[in-house]
């Protein structure tokens, strides 16, 4: 019997569509994510054809969002919030107001009311969730202090919509609108208490729910995840983390009207002190990724072609608030706490886009009849566009920032007194600069790439032989390890030309991969045998498509964990059964 599948239909729509223009994105090399908001915008209600479901591909990318968040918390601790609160907090208050006020200053022109500027500027000031999160993670910079600065800005950005989106039903009387649109469910305050009563009450529950997760959390959580873990079942342990994040984070926003991205963030922040929170996020990857990619679809089906022909300026002055006024402001910022310019430019690339929060400004800002609706159609198209744009922005800030630190580096020396500058950076100050490494005196060395938990096994057996080895690295906590084992690091990333020459390839023995990523790993070997067809190259994989990759690529030896184990357990059990034979008659 035919029946009506609007779930199932959404979702292979947009998986299956996402699929083929990704990887012909991908062909072209350009970023995948273009040809998923391509799918999007095919199966949304402004093109021809089959039209999925927008509100329930939004919920699909909802539970995206809390999956990633969730991700990122795993990767966090409260320490590490904490450390960037000095540049999060007045970084985003700043930039947030700027953006602001450059939004109201294209509504004027415009024509609208001053609360339809104040929802418009407010909608371009926040980025997006997951496109910055996974900018980040493509370039391994989350466990780096810039990774951090991003994402406790990107906190504070959504505490700041949080609170948003419960004044401004309050205050639209006031600033023009009707004032009768509800607001939205999970933020929903007493209307009688006024203004000042209804922020009260939200920063009351914010307080109670990071209570709630400090106080019970830390404790329930760590012990939920180790009940599960010694039940022996992994399909119970995935179970436990999907319900787990999915659950604390809907249970913030309706309890406590906090964001579900925030609540997820904390739910992965406290169970990343538990010693399972490395088998944790690696249950939840397939998930976070999937559900992440419907997020882009989402994106795409809100969009119209047809409303850039007829406000073809507007978008482009929207477009460049978004990309050009919010990274000049988080530059400028950044850089005035005397962060090193790398870092700023990081801040400034991950910020240069807008996402699903701006989305829901828009459709209360419409709804409390304070924005009108070419104010969300420009808000649609700046969301897209930038987010098309960010890759870009990220290529051009790598370029730019050679030219940019070689200045700044002259106005430091014209300003600073020779007597008074130091002779060498302690290796701390060596790592937070952003010029190219400083290249090893080493020779006849090992190079290996990554510094985890088999990295660090390797390097630590490889100093008590002797061997001579540098580790290129780029995480903070490794490096910190690194520093404390007495090992020699190169910090960055080994994909990036000058990083992996700091280590001197010309003059190394050999080359060990200690990184899970076999794509990475390949990109690594090509490099390492341009600069020397000699080097020997052991990598590691995790299937045999992966051996027959890297192997097609240059590897001498490639090593598949699964295949070692088995060759060891082999070993030990016919070890076993000829020490059980009788001994030869004497």
């Amino acid at each position: 019997m035919a029946h009506e599948t609007p779930l199932i239909a959404t979702i292979v729509a947009g998986l299956g569509l996402a699929f083929i223009f990704g990887a012909l994105a991908n062909r072209f090399r350009i970023p995948p994510l273009a040809g998923y908001l391509l799918a999007g915008v095919l199966v949304g209600p402004h093109t021809p054809g089959f039209v999925a479901d927008p509100r329930l591909a939004q919920e699909l990318a909802e539970i995206g969002v809390i999956l990633l968040m969730f991700g990122v918390g795993l990767h966090f601790s409260l320490r590490d919030l904490l450390s960037v609160k000095a540049i999060a907090v007045p970084g985003a208050v700043v930039q947030i107001a700027f953006a602001t006020v450059l939004g109201l200053g294209l509504a004027s022109l415009l024509g609208w009311t001053l609360g339809g500027g104040l929802v418009f500027g407010l909608a371009l000031s926040v980025a997006s969730t997951v496109v910055l999160l996974r900018a980040l993670q493509e370039r391994r910079l989350i466990d780096t202090e810039r990774g951090r600065i991003a994402v406790g800005w990107l906190i504070v950005e959504d505490l700041a919509m949080v609170l948003t989106l419960v004044l401004l039903p309050a205050l639209a009387g006031v600033l023009g609108g009707n004032g009768t649109a509800a607001p939205p469910d999970v933020f929903a305050a007493p209307a009688n208490l006024g203004i000042w009563g209804v922020l009260g009450a939200t920063l009351a529950k914010v307080g109670a729910f990071v209570i709630v997760m400090l106080v019970v959390g830390r404790r329930v959580i760590p012990w939920i995840l180790h009940y599960v873990a010694h039940t022996g079942s992994r399909e119970l342990f995935r179970l436990a983390v999907l319900a787990l994040a999915l659950g604390v984070a809907f249970g913030a926003a309706k309890l406590f009207g906090v964001s579900l991205a925030l609540g997820a963030f904390f739910a992965g922040m406290i169970m990343s002190e538990s010693p399972l929170s490395h088998q944790a996020a690696e249950e939840s990857l397939p998930f976070r990724d999937a559900f992440s990619v419907l997020f882009f679809v989402s994106v795409g089906m809100l969009f119209d072609p047809t409303s850039i022909a007829g406000n073809a300026w507007p978008i482009l002055a929207t477009l460049a608030i978004i990309v050009f006024g919010k990274s000049i402001a988080a530059f400028l910022i950044v850089t005035a706490f005397r962060h090193p310019v790398g870092t700023a430019l990081v801040i400034s690339a991950s910020l240069a886009q807008i996402g699903e929060f701006s989305f829901i400004l828009a459709e209360i800002g419409v709804g409390l009849g304070l924005l009108p609706e070419e104010g969300r159609d420009l808000i649609l198209a700046g969301a897209i566009l930038s987010i098309l744009l960010n890759p870009l922005v990220f290529a051009a800030v790598e370029r730019a920032k050679p030219f940019i630190e070689k200045r700044k580096q002259k106005e430091a020396q014209s300003v600073a007194e020779p007597a008074k500058r130091p002779a060498a950076a302690a290796p701390e100050e060596a790592m937070a600069t952003d010029g190219p490494p400083p290249r090893t005196a080493l020779s006849e060395h090992t190079i290996m790439i990554g510094y985890g938990r088999v990295g660090s096994l390797v390097g630590q057996l490889l100093k008590q032989a002797g061997l001579p080895i540098v580790v290129v690295e780029d995480g903070d906590k490794a490096l910190a390890r690194l520093r404390n084992d007495g090992i020699e690091a190169v910090v960055g990333n080994a994909a990036r030309a000058e990083v992996f020459a700091a280590a001197n390839p010309e003059g190394a023995k050999r080359l060990i991969l200690a990184i899970p990523n076999a794509f990475e790993a390949g990109q690594i070997i090509l490099r390492a045998k341009s600069a020397n067809p000699e080097i020997m190259v052991i990598a590691r994989a995790h299937s045999d498509a992966e051996v027959e990759h890297l192997d097609g690529l240059g590897a001498d030896s490639v090593i598949m964990g699964e295949r070692e184990i088995a060759l060891a357990i082999v070993s030990n059990v016919t070890a076993s059964e000829k020490s059980l034979e009788p001994a030869p008659a004497g």
